[in-house]
């Protein structure tokens, strides 16, 4: 029994439906995104958020003046560095990074004036200018500032503090403290004043 002729009609709609899936399959385009992934976008802005708040907690430049602390003043030539470890001298103490806890407890203003700090915080004597509690205190944050640096992709052969002074320190304290940045790997050092106007 010979097979009935496909209909004119069935072939043409079979044809048909062939070259649409072709030209569907030819002209299909990768669907674009057209919506925004708030999402991600929200966790970075918490990082980011989460950043600032810390770096200006902080910063150095927040540093509230009290009868302890006096800032000297002075014309800045130059925008404020607001990056390294800071060293506070006040009036009655010297203070390392964040720590609470003073390095060294000062004498009187007079004795400073005259010979410095005490032979018992020197490491050679009354003489001699390296602070060995303070330099103690700068080798352990200096630590972790070349770890910091590091990371960074910055030159972790030396570190960077900010001098934060009372502006009725002595000059041979001054000295002191900045000499014994220098002998702890600190290769720059910003000391702190406050904006005076201009005349």
């Amino acid at each position: 029994m010979a097979a009935a002729p496909k209909s004119p009609a069935t072939s043409s709609t079979a044809l048909y439906k062939t070259a649409l899936r072709k030209a569907k399959r030819k002209n299909e385009v990768e669907a674009e995104v057209n919506y925004l992934n708030i999402t991600a976008m929200l966790d970075m802005m918490t990082i980011i958020l989460v950043f600032l708040l810390k770096t200006m907690a902080s910063s150095s430049a927040s540093l509230p003046q009290s009868k302890d602390l006096t800032l000297p003043s002075s014309v800045l030539a130059a925008e404020p560095h607001q990056e390294g470890v800071a060293v506070v001298v006040t009036k009655s103490q010297i203070l390392v990074g964040d720590d609470p806890n003073p390095v060294v407890v000062l004498p009187t203003r007079e004795s400073l004036a005259q010979s410095g700090l005490d032979a018992k915080y020197k490491k050679a004597g009354i003489n001699d200018l390296h602070i060995v509690p303070l330099a103690n205190a700068l080798l352990a944050v200096r630590e972790t500032d070349k770890q910091i640096r590091l990371a960074k992709g910055q030159d972790p052969n030396s570190s960077e503090a900010i001098v934060i002074v009372d502006e009725s320190t002595p000059y041979r304290l001054l000295m002191e403290v900045l000499f014994t940045l220098g002998q702890s790997s600190f290769g720059k050092y910003h000391l702190m004043v406050l904006q005076a106007k201009k005349t």
